[in-house]
């Protein structure tokens, strides 16, 4: 969904000869497939951050247009609401001191935005849900100018016949309210990090993916708070599950999905054709080899593991797999730690002689991934080995964050490299604080004050440090 269009509305022809490229795109990736036809590059690392831009009062500022025209980086782009923007990292091999460069990088391109936003008036934030984030905000006056995101509100209140998008969580608290269109969904932002793999290794990469989500939301849990509520410790999860919802009978278009792949990425893709409607049918003309339209279509489901498709610079497709699941911030350091532990963990899971799907059910895979968004790192966690209702934490700590050394070190990480990333993820372990324990504890000591939560947020995120060294 990176790609904009030229209109908002469709007649029924738009969707039926949408529909016949992607039925024939379909087919032809099935035959890549078959032929193997895919790129060898592989362990490529990348991101995308989402970030907020808020004033000196703490409240989301509208004016991500002003702020990207000033900016003029090609890696900063629009995102669904004025008040957010996104940043993409440049592709980077897993070898060397990848980490460093990955920091290096978003570190560059955060301290330009950030000087930007002051002279604005503004600052810039991350953070999965903004504390002082008000309901009356997210309205379509708000809504970012690209024309693909008012035909994506057009089309899924369309498929829910006009009916408001319903919120309902169980917390801490409880939220139940009704919203009038997709802006809801921009209150929840996320650090989006991608692995691009071979065909071969493709799908045991991607169930890995889908059974470290709960372990890793535990890690890096950053959203308590929704609209002045104490719900989950990563609320964002049951947020954005409801904020796309297609209406009643529909495909879950935000999911962990409905099982592990067996054979290859194609079922996924096959998944989409048959079992997601189009939302926008835009017609574009790059020829059948470009995969345009299925590659688009694939952008309106939300998988929290979502398969990709590219091409590398010789034209050869490659492979990508998207993990969603992680949150904004709290610190550029916390972000890259997040990934480093991401990676490490999936690169012992291919090597090991057994499949992580041969051990943990899909079912349990779920259970956790749930469990840790609503309980963070004391969510209890069933894993191969370790048992059932293992507390997160403990588990992290005796068997995942030792099992990502393992993968970065077979990676060709240096071992400092190694051990200043994870000593990160130690550090929330040991000190039990995350984004949102940090975001609770402040509360517990200083009052539910949103602006003022928000703004020592802001400051300690600006001092750089992890979060597990920040101060309540």
């Amino acid at each position: 969904m990176g790609q904009d269009i030229d209109q908002t509305r469709f007649d029924a022809e738009a969707f039926t000869a949408f529909a016949e490229r992607l039925a024939g795109e379909t087919a032809t990736l099935e035959t890549w497939f078959a032929e193997q036809r895919f790129s060898h590059r592989a362990w490529v690392a990348g991101f995308e951050l989402e970030a907020w831009l808020i004033g000196p009062d703490a409240l989301p500022r509208a004016m991500n247009d002003v702020f990207l025209k000033t900016l003029g980086n090609d890696l900063v782009v629009p995102e669904l609401s004025r008040f957010n923007v996104e940043i993409n990292g440049s592709p980077t091999t897993l070898q060397g001191r990848a980490f460093s460069r990955l920091e290096d990088e978003l570190g560059h391109t955060w301290t330009q935005c950030q000087v930007v936003a002051e002279e604005l008036g503004a600052q810039l934030l991350m953070t999965g849900i903004l504390p002082t984030l008000a309901p009356e905000l997210l309205n379509p006056g708000n809504m970012s100018s690209l024309a693909r995101y008012q035909a994506l509100n057009e089309r899924l209140m369309a498929l829910r016949q006009g009916q408001p998008f319903e919120l309902r969580i169980e917390g801490r608290e409880d939220i139940h309210r009704t919203h009038p269109d997709l802006m809801l969904e921009a209150a929840a932002t996320s650090f989006q990090i991608h692995l691009q793999v071979r065909e071969p290794d493709a799908v045991r990469l991607y169930n890995a993916a889908v059974a470290v989500s709960g372990p890793m939301v535990a890690a890096s849990a950053n959203s308590p708070l929704l609209f002045g509520h104490d719900l989950w410790e990563e609320t964002r999860i049951p947020l954005f599950e409801q904020a796309v919802a297609a209406g009643e009978g529909s495909e879950q278009r935000v999911s962990l999905g409905r099982d592990y792949c067996r054979q290859s990425l194609f079922e996924l893709f096959a998944e989409n054709r048959d079992h997601y409607p189009v939302l926008i049918p835009d017609i574009r003309d790059g020829g059948l080899a470009s995969l345009d339209h299925l590659r688009f279509h694939n952008g309106t489901i939300w998988r929290w593991n979502r398969p990709l498709l590219g091409f590398d610079h010789d034209g050869l497709p490659h492979l990508r797999i998207e993990h969603r699941v992680v949150p904004a911030g709290p610190t550029i350091v916390d972000s890259i730690a997040n990934a480093a532990l991401f990676y490490g963990m999936l690169a012992t899971l291919l090597r090991r002689p057994r499949a992580i799907e041969s051990q943990l059910s899909f079912a349990a895979a779920k259970s956790n991934f749930y469990a840790a968004a609503r309980h963070g790192l004391d969510a209890p966690l069933q894993w191969p080995g370790a048992g059932r209702d293992v507390p997160a934490r403990e588990l992290l700590v005796s068997e995942l964050v030792p099992a990502a050394r393992a993968g970065l070190t077979w990676l060709g990480i240096p071992a400092a490299e190694i051990e200043h990333y994870l000593a990160v993820i130690a550090g929330r372990l040991a000190k039990d604080q995350n984004g949102a324990r940090w975001q609770r504890r402040w509360v517990d000591r200083h009052g539910r004050n949103l602006a003022g939560l928000t703004l020592a947020y802001l400051e300690q995120q600006q001092t750089g440090k992890p979060v597990h060294e920040w101060p309540v």
